[in-house]
C-alpha cells in the first residue's frame, strides 16, 4: 500500500497522523530513535522513569478531540490526574507564590506580594482571556498561507497590542517585581524570551486557567503510548529506528523517502515533524528549493536552548510542589544573557520536575524521579564545550538544589544523566540545539513561521514546533489540526 508518510513521532506527527487514518488516509508513521515521543522520550534506570521533555498537559481538549475523531474515548487509553498548585514559584527572598486556578487564593497571595495588584491581576486575567480568545480558539489550528490571512488577522492583533512585549504587556497591569516574573515567565516555557516575545503569548496564562494543568499517570510516556496504541487501532503503521536520509523527487513533488538502513518508501504526500531547518537542509538539501529554503531559515532567530538534569534519589522529597519554578537573583538580566549573551551566565534559573508528588509509580518505593532544567543559549549564541561545561553547570544544579530546595540531595542520588544543547543538535537534529525552533517573535509568528504547506513543493507538509502556531503541546498539536486540513483537502479521493 502507497502510505502518506509522516517523519518523526513526537506529539505533533503522532497528532497529525490520527487526524490521517482517522480520515481514511492510510498513514507511515517513522521515528529514528528506538521509542516514540520525539522531545517526550522517556529514560528507564534503575527503576526511575524520566520524562525527557514536556511534563504537563495544558488543553486536555486538543488530546481529546483525537480519541473523539477516531471513535474512541480518551479514558481508555491514558488517565489524565490534575495538578495542584499548577506551579510554585520561589524567589530567593524566601517568598513563595502558588499559581492554581483558584482565584481568591491567587487574589490573597497577591495582596501579600502587593494589595495594589489584586485588581492589576484581574485587568490582566481579562487581557489573557481576550488573546486567549483570538490568539489560541480562533487562530490556533488556521493555516496561514498568505499575507491575506495575516491581515485578515491584523485588526484584531493591532486592537490586543500584539506589538507590545509579555512582559511590557504584563507591566501595564501589575507593578510588583515579583509578581511581574510569576505573570511574565510562561513565554520561557515555548523558547520566548518575555522581554521580546509578542504579548499573544500571554494567552498561555488563560490557557491554563480554561483547563488546568495536567499529568498523565504513567508520566507524559504514557500519553505517547496511548497515541500510539490509537494510531495502531485505527490501521496506521509506526516504524521504530527508521532514520530518513533524504526525500526524492519526480518533477516539482516528493515521490520517495529514503531511509539511512537503505529502505525507500513510495508515498503520494509527506508531512515533516523534524526540525524544519534538518527537513530542507538535511532531507531536501540536494534540491535548489530545499537548500535556499534552509538558507533562509537559517537567518531566522532560533530559540534557546535548554540544560536538563535527570536524577533519581533514595528518598522522596514531599515538601515539593509538582513543579517548582526557581528564580534566580536575576530576571531580565539573566534572560538577556540566555538569548543574546556569547557565554554562560554564573548564576541561572530553574524549573524543578518532581512527579512522584502527583504519581509514585515513576519510582521505586520511598524514592523519587525528578528532572531540572535552565534555559541556557542556543550554540548559534554562545558556542560552548558543552562536554565541559554540562558536568560543571550539573554540579552547580546540584548544590544550589540542595542548599535551598533539596537538603542532603547529593548523599541521596541513585543515577543522573544530562541533556544539553549537544544532545538537541546530535539527537534531535535541531538546528544549533534549539529546543523550540524558531524563536516566537512577532515577526516569525503567523504567516512568518514556515508554513504548513511547502509554498513550492506542493506535497510537502510542515507540523510540529517550526511552523504556525509554535511550540509546546497545544502548539504543535494545533499545527497538526491545520496541517491535517490541508492534507485532506490535497489527498482526498
Amino acid at each position: 500500500m502507497n502510505r502518506t508518510t509522516v517523519i518523526g513521532a513526537g506529539f505533533g506527527g503522532l497528532a497529525l497522523a490520527i487526524r490521517l487514518q482517522a480520515a481514511g488516509i492510510p498513514t507511515r508513521l517513522l521515528e529514528q530513535r528506538d521509542k516514540p515521543g520525539g522531545r517526550a522520550y522517556v529514560y528507564e534506570d534503575k527503576g526511575f522513569k524520566f520524562d525527557a521533555g514536556p511534563t504537563v498537559i495544558t488543553d486536555p481538549s486538543a488530546i481529546e478531540e483525537l480519541f473523539t475523531l477516531a471513535g474512541k474515548r480518551m479514558a481508555d487509553y491514558v488517565d489524565l490526574l490534575p495538578v495542584t498548585p499548577f506551579y510554585r514559584l520561589c524567589w530567593e527572598s524566601g517568598q513563595v507564590f502558588d499559581y492554581d486556578n483558584d482565584q481568591a487564593s491567587l487574589e490573597r497571595q497577591i495582596q501579600q506580594f502587593n494589595p495594589q495588584d489584586v485588581e492589576g491581576y484581574r485587568r490582566f486575567l481579562d487581557y489573557s482571556r481576550a488573546v486567549f480568545k483570538e490568539g489560541y480558539l480562533k487562530l490556533g489550528t488556521v493555516p496561514f498561507l498568505s499575507f491575506r490571512d495575516m491581515l485578515r488577522a491584523g485588526p484584531q492583533l493591532a486592537r490586543l497590542q500584539a506589538w507590545r512585549s509579555v512582559y511590557d504587556m504584563v507591566s501595564r497591569f501589575i507593578k510588583d517585581d515579583y509578581l511581574r516574573q510569576a505573570f511574565s515567565f510562561h513565554s520561557l516555557l515555548v523558547g520566548g524570551n518575555p522581554f521580546a516575545t509578542s504579548s499573544i503569548y500571554t494567552l498561555i496564562h488563560a490557557l491554563e486557567r480554561e483547563w488546568g494543568v495536567w499529568f498523565a499517570r504513567g508520566g507524559t510516556g504514557a500519553l505517547v503510548q496511548g497515541l500510539v496504541r490509537l494510531f495502531q487501532d485505527l490501521g496506521g503503521e509506526i516504524e521504530l529506528n527508521a532514520k530518513v536520509s533524504r526525500m526524492e523527487t519526480t518533477g516539482a513533488r516528493i515521490s520517495s523517502v529514503h531511509l539511512a538502513d537503505g529502505r525507500h518508501f513510495d508515498t503520494p504526500a509527506v508531512a515533516s515533524n523534524a526540525d524544519v531547518v534538518h527537513t530542507y537542509e538535511t532531507l531536501l538539501g540536494h534540491l535548489p528549493a530545499g537548500a535556499a529554503r534552509a538558507a533562509a531559515l537559517k537567518r531566522k532567530r532560533m530559540s534557546n536552548s535548554l540544560f536538563v538534569l535527570y536524577f533519581g534519589l533514595n528518598k522522596q522529597h514531599t515538601q515539593l510542589a509538582h513543579h517548582t519554578v526557581c528564580f534566580g537573583p536575576r530576571y531580565r538580566e539573566l534572560i538577556e544573557d540566555i538569548f543574546n549573551r556569547d557565554a554562560l551566565s554564573e548564576d541561572f534559573s530553574l524549573y524543578l520536575h518532581a512527579p512522584c508528588v502527583t504519581d509514585p509509580s515513576l519510582a521505586p518505593p520511598g524514592c523519587g524521579s525528578y528532572y531540572v532544567l535552565a534555559p541556557v543559549p542556543h550554540l548559534g549564541t554562545a558556542d560552548l564545550d558543552w562536554a565541559v561545561e554540562g558536568p560543571r553547570l550539573r554540579d552547580r544544579i546540584f548544590a544550589y538544589l540542595e542548599q535551598h530546595y533539596m537538603p542532603g540531595l547529593r548523599e541521596q542520588l541513585v543515577t543522573h544523566r544530562m541533556f544539553t544543547p549537544f544532545d538537541f543538535r546530535d539527537e534531535l537534529g535541531a538546528h544549533l540545539g534549539s529546543a523550540f525552533s524558531i524563536e516566537p517573535l512577532l515577526t516569525q509568528s503567523a504567516w512568518f513561521r514556515p508554513h504548513n504547506r511547502d509554498d513550492r513543493i506542493p506535497n510537502l507538509y510542515l507540523v510540529g514546533a517550526g511552523t504556525h502556531p509554535g511550540a509546546g503541546v497545544p502548539g504543535v498539536i494545533g499545527s497538526a489540526k491545520a496541517t491535517a486540513g490541508l492534507m485532506l483537502e490535497d489527498l482526498a479521493p
